[in-house]
Formats: C-alpha cells, structure tokens, sequence
C-alpha cells in the first residue's frame, strides 16, 4: 500500500462492474506511477495497482509532501461529486480535475459538477465540441507491446478449426449499441461471394441481451451460414485475436471513445468502422481503413467488400495502421499529456 502523504494524483474508480472507464484506469495508472505518485481508490480493480484504502480518505487532509494539493482525477459524476465535498465542504488540499469521453450533449447536473471542476480533459475534439467548458484533449493510447504483430495466436478448438481461413473479425459485448446486428447484416451480404473468409464475433452474451443475440443466430442460419459468421464468446486473450483478424470490424451505433480500431490497427490489421466515438479522428480514412456512417449496414458492407477481394490493399492499410498507431497513439504520450494537466494544476495559482 502506498504511503498517502507521497501520493500526488488520485485516480477514483467508483464502480464496481467493468467498463471501458474502469479500463483505462487499469492500463493507464501503471505507466503513469513510472513517472509520477498515482494512486486509485475504489473496488474492482486488480492488484497491481497502487491503491488506497477507504480508510486513507481522512489522510487526504494533510497537504501532500512537495505540493500544495493533490490532484483529484474523475471520470464519472460520482467522482466529481465525492471530488466537491471533499475539496469545497471538508477543506481538503485538492484540485479537481475530469476526464470526459461522452458525445452528447451533458445533463444539467453533470454540468454543474463540470463548472466545479478546477480543469478539464475531453478525450477527443468530438468530445471537447459538447463541453461548455474549457477543456484540452488529450486522446487515449494504448500498450503497443501488448498489442502488436508480435506475439502467440489464437488456441483452442475454434482457432484450430479457422487455420487456413481469412477471417474478419468483430469484437465487444453483443447488443444493439455495439452494431452486431450490422456487422451480421453486412457479413451475410458479403460472405456467400467471398468463400475463403469467415466471420467472427467475440464478446459477451449478457442476460438482457440473449434474445437480440438469438435473433442473430436465426438470421445467421436462415442465410445458411452458421458455419461461417461465428460467436466466439468472451475470450481470454483479445489481443491474439487481433493479431488473427485479416480485417477488423468496429460498427457501434455509439461509442464513448473506443480503443478495439487502435487495438487492431497496433496488431497490422487493417479497419472499417462506423463514425462512432472517436473513430474518424483514430482511422486514417482510406489509408489505415475507411469510415461509414453509424447505422448504415450498407454502407459498412461496401467498404468493407474491397479488403476481402484485395489482399495488396488490405497489407498496406495494415502496416500503415501500424505505423499510425506507434507514431501517434502509444500509452507512454497519453501518460505524457496528462502530467502536463497535472502540472499545470500544480502550478496555477491557488
């Protein structure tokens, strides 16, 4: 456990269940304690982290040693809220500082507790469009060792039974909002022409969504292709997947941010995405992948079709979306970024 009076940036996690918040908090913190005293607090996370118990809060008092104050780093309104009380009704030494990755317009709440931020991060210039306040972007990164050319393949029976096959793969829980039923759409109108690839979709099956995952199936085996469009579940290692992918697929209705696009693109897989999240300022249009508008099974299954025909142009975009994302998107410059934020916190005036 880490001795709080040296902690300098607090990064809260306040909830439990996994998300896409709760994992940049895991991947990132690492590489941030390699460079500055960061610690998390809150449940669900693995422990390797640096953390803080609960019962460190009271300490949170005391001014930090070489700063003014600690950095309160939020992600959600609970956050920012429990980042209030404790700066403005408990006195504590603390600058408030929230992430934000939403694309739509902010609630009048989740306003106010903006206003009471002492800065702002938009994690794209979407993002940043629906802020009423100042904010920096400061766009997410991501491990570009785990996630590269390099390293082991798919094992098991499914990955045994693919060898030899192209494959164009999906990925993320199954359910309305991440366009699975687009991609099937779009996989059953391209497949029946394109006989040596095969389609394959990993994620989870919540209970809410097992019956839009069983209309999938049934329209799946009325297209007679239920040996060729297929559910791997969730999987253990998604980055040996990518690595598998010929092509990656990334067709969400919405999206906060979405890493999967920088996550193939780091593996050399080339991607066709919707324009979700932050994809369009992620994909190098028609040089890394290309971009179709969200919701549009049609225009997903055009650009699609021509990297399952021309293998010449689906190696270019691929090694160009590698080069692209080692260039542009590492964790390390993420990491970077946000310690000039924390900096200039620390040094503004009180």
């Amino acid at each position: 456990m880490p001795d709080v009076s040296h902690i300098l940036v607090v990064a809260p996690n306040f909830k439990r269940r996994l998300s896409g918040v709760t994992s940049t908090i895991v991947q990132l913190v690492p590489k941030q304690a390699e460079t500055i005293a960061i610690a998390t607090l809150g449940p669900g996370l693995p422990d390797h982290l640096p953390k803080l118990h609960w019962l460190d809060l009271p300490k949170l008092r005391r001014r930090p040693k070489g700063r003014r104050f600690r950095v309160w780093h939020a992600r959600r309104n609970v956050e920012m809220l429990a980042g209030v009380v404790m700066r403005d009704l408990l006195r504590m030494p603390l600058k408030l500082l929230f992430t934000s990755a939403a694309q739509r317009h902010h609630t009048g709440w989740t306003r106010f507790l903006i206003s009471r931020m002492d800065g702002v991060v938009a994690t794209s210039e979407r993002s940043r469009s629906y802020l009423k306040a100042p904010a920096r972007v400061v766009m997410h990164g991501i491990d570009c060792e785990s996630f590269s050319p390099d390293g082991p393949m798919p094992s098991g029976d499914l990955a045994a039974s693919l060898e030899g096959r192209r494959i164009v793969g999906c990925s993320g829980r199954i359910r309305h909002q991440k366009g699975t039923d687009l991609f099937v759409e779009a996989m059953i109108a391209l497949l029946p022409s394109h006989p040596d690839w095969t389609a394959v979709i990993t994620g989870r099956v919540t209970a809410e969504n097992r019956a839009f995952a069983t209309d999938l199936e049934g329209r799946i085996a009325a297209a007679g292709l239920k040996e060729r469009i297929l559910f791997a579940g969730e999987v253990d290692d998604i980055a040996a997947w990518f690595r598998r992918f010929d092509l990656y697929v990334a067709p969400p209705r919405n999206e906060g941010f979405g890493l999967t696009p920088l996550e193939a693109m780091a593996s050399r897989t080339p991607v066709v995405a919707s324009d979700a999240g932050a994809f369009a300022e992620l994909i190098v249009e028609g040089v890394t992948g290309r971009v179709v508008p969200a919701g549009d099974a049609g225009a997903l299954a055009s650009a699609i079709a021509p990297f399952l025909s021309d293998e010449t142009m689906r190696l270019a975009a691929g090694t160009a979306g590698l080069e692209h994302v080692r260039a542009k998107f590492p964790l390390e410059r993420e990491a970077m970024q946000l310690g000039a934020v924390y900096e200039a916190l620390w040094t503004s005036t009180p």
